[in-house]
């Protein structure tokens, strides 16, 4: 099979950098894979009267292979910010633009549950609505197999889900070594799959 680089877009929303050092370590993945990667993150400057636009964000997730998306989990949900984005992106759907590219997500929350798995699962049907194909995350708990590297500590599987305390004043947000870790290997997984699904369409 040749290899040819592929271009993985993670588009998120951070308001406290977790989520932002998750997108930062699955693009080390991506890039250890040998892989493109494009942390394109949603800021407050991108809305107007309550509605998301982009024209040039947009345009480089049409031409990803893949798009990763990312948002911290709000009232078991995704952050305001990013459904917006979501909701900016119905035309794409409308035209099935973004028709077999390779999806996945993450998400991040300040407690250990927090109903991540809602956040992911929003994420897993809206690719589903864009007829786009799914990645999960891959890696089994590493408790589960005796190792104290912390990979998948919380136990996900739809998606990456990352948590680290509160931060508040002028804190510098942190991210477990652990969820990192399981960051980087999401971010070499989706490199991977994109490179074989976009082969056996070549």
């Amino acid at each position: 099979m040749a290899f040819y680089m592929r271009a993985v877009a993670i588009v998120y929303f951070s308001a406290n950098n977790h989520t932002h050092l998750m997108a930062e370590a699955i693009s080390e993945g991506v890039q250890k894979a040998g892989h493109q990667a494009e942390l394109l993150r949603i800021t407050g400057d991108q809305m107007s009267e309550g509605r998301w636009k982009d024209d040039a964000v947009m345009e480089k997730l049409n031409a990803a292979d893949a798009i990763v998306f990312g948002s911290p989990t709000y009232m078991g949900g995704v952050a305001a910010q990013f459904k917006a984005f979501i909701d900016a992106a119905s035309e794409v759907w409308f035209a099935q633009g973004w028709k077999d590219k390779i999806a996945a997500g993450f998400t991040h929350s300040s407690s250990l549950s927090g109903d991540k798995q809602g956040t992911l699962i929003y994420m897993a049907i809206n690719a589903a609505q864009h007829s786009m194909t799914w990645i999960n995350a891959g890696d089994m708990p590493s408790h589960y197999l005796g190792k104290s590297d912390g990979i998948n500590r919380l136990g996900a599987f739809m998606g990456v889900m990352g948590q680290s305390p509160m931060v508040s004043g002028d804190e510098e947000a942190q991210l477990d070594a652990g969820d990192r870790l399981t960051c980087v290997s999401f971010g070499d997984r989706i490199a991977k799959a994109t490179q074989r699904w976009m082969a056996a369409e070549e």
